[in-house]
């Protein structure tokens, strides 16, 4: 049942109870106990018997129970019924009662089979082994995408502990469901997890847009967990015929050995990523000599139609020629270095050879270091054009993982911050409080 159904019957239910004797510490005359059954969706041979609101404690307690004789269907899948051996009583946490926390309460039977002997009998409203219902956990999935885990905890009144155990319980069972046979095209990229150098490496499909693994570290040792994951879930490494990440020489190791038949493009963006480092540390080197290049790092980093128009003023003025800036020069080959991904594909591999060409002789040392980086990864770079695949997607991905990140102010560890990447960009098959 959904959310949106469950506050509408509480409404309901509130309308007709308020002609009784009243909700203060009194219990809800029987002939009322139906509608919270129907609330519930509780099945023969379950029954609501008893429900107590204590405004003093904020909670409502509904006692479920059965009749004398029930007969329950044996767990193991039989079609013949089964006598009731013993019960335990058990309670779970449930969604509230208007601002009120509400819990269920039910002895719970064991059954007796001839063939498969003394068995739990699982209940309709709750996983084994949880102490909340299944509509308490989905609403905790539901806010986990979109907030921490410790405000989700204070929110509902729970130890954070027990919300984080439901998260990663419903993200394990999702993922062992995941078919991925049809991958074939794969973008690989790393998150920070912590300060310095620690990471998490993120695997996506770029054709689903979704996370498909995520992983500790950086090294060439992912991709292998990659490719194992993938066969795991009925993918095949071999399938994979294209690949698109960053320079990484650990990265590329990883491929070579795990994913033998990809065809490999290094992404736009880090490569530009690359260049634009360069075009900085020209300006650091120049900025001792010469005093107009002070707070002007962002004018040479960021796209011209980003700038706002002091910032435009300013830059046309410091890459006027006579003004004989070094940075102005390595600038200029930034921007003709970008027009490399706007040639016609039969045009790409000639422009490119010649910008190297002119680059490699420019006398600006960043710049040229770029320019051998640019000759050990060619057939990447140039590939672009023969598939055009981008890490886009994993870009935006990242940023939204590193905003939760923010919000969190970290996780105690890269597991749990694994479980929120795939919330966040899984697009895991997850139960929602609409589906219910």
């Amino acid at each position: 049942m959904g959310r949106r159904g469950s506050a509408g019957l509480v409404v309901v239910l509130s309308t007709v109870v308020s002609g009784s004797s009243g909700w203060t510490g009194r219990r809800v005359v029987e002939d009322r106990l139906g509608l919270f059954q129907a609330a519930l969706g509780i099945a023969a041979p379950w029954q609501v018997t008893d429900a107590v609101f204590d405004p003093a404690a904020g909670r409502l307690d509904i006692r479920v129970d059965f009749p004398s004789g029930a007969r329950f269907v044996c767990p193991e899948g039989d079609a013949d019924s089964c006598a009731v051996h013993d019960t335990a009583d058990k309670t779970w946490r449930h969604l509230d009662f208007f601002q009120h926390q509400a819990y269920l309460h039910a002895r719970v039977p064991r059954v007796r089979c001839d063939t498969h002997g003394v068995r739990q009998v699982a209940v309709a409203w709750a996983r084994p082994g949880s102490g909340f219902t299944l509509l308490f956990e989905a609403l905790l999935l539901e806010f986990a995408p979109h907030m921490p885990v410790a405000a989700i905890a204070r929110m509902v009144g729970e130890h954070d502990t027990r919300v984080w155990r439901v998260l990663e319980h419903y993200v394990q069972q999702a993922r062992d469901q995941v078919d991925m046979s049809q991958v074939t095209r794969v973008g690989m990229d790393e998150t920070s997890a912590r300060r310095g150098q620690d990471y998490v490496s993120l695997f996506m499909d770029l054709d689903a847009r979704a996370v498909l693994f995520a992983t500790e570290g950086r090294d060439a040792a992912t991709v292998a967990r990659f490719a194992a994951d993938l066969a795991g879930h009925g993918g095949d490494a071999g399938r994979v015929t294209s690949v698109c990440c960053d320079m990484s020489p650990a990265f590329i190791a990883g491929i070579a050995a795990d994913l033998p038949a990809a065809q490999v493009t290094f992404d736009r963006y880090h490569v530009i990523q690359a260049l634009n480092a360069a075009v900085d540390e020209v300006r650091k080197a120049e900025r001792r000599s010469r005093p107009e290049l002070a707070a002007s790092k962002y004018l040479w980093l960021k796209r011209p139609e980003r700038l706002s128009g002091r910032q435009t003023e300013r830059l046309a003025w410091l890459t006027r020629p006579s003004s004989r800036l070094a940075t102005a020069r390595a600038y200029r080959w930034r921007w003709d270095f970008d027009g490399f991904y706007d040639q016609p594909p039969e045009l790409a591999k000639a422009y490119l050879a010649r910008w190297r060409r002119g680059a490699s002789r420019s006398r600006l040392e960043p710049i040229k270091r770029f320019v051998r980086m640019v000759d050990r990864h060619w057939d990447g770079i140039v590939g672009w054009h023969a598939n055009q695949v981008s890490n886009g997607i994993l870009e935006g991905a990242n940023s939204l993982i590193q905003a939760a990140k923010r919000k969190a102010r970290g996780y105690r560890n890269k597991h749990k911050m694994i479980t929120i990447i795939y919330l966040i960009a899984g697009r895991l098959p997850l139960p929602t409080t609409h589906t219910i």
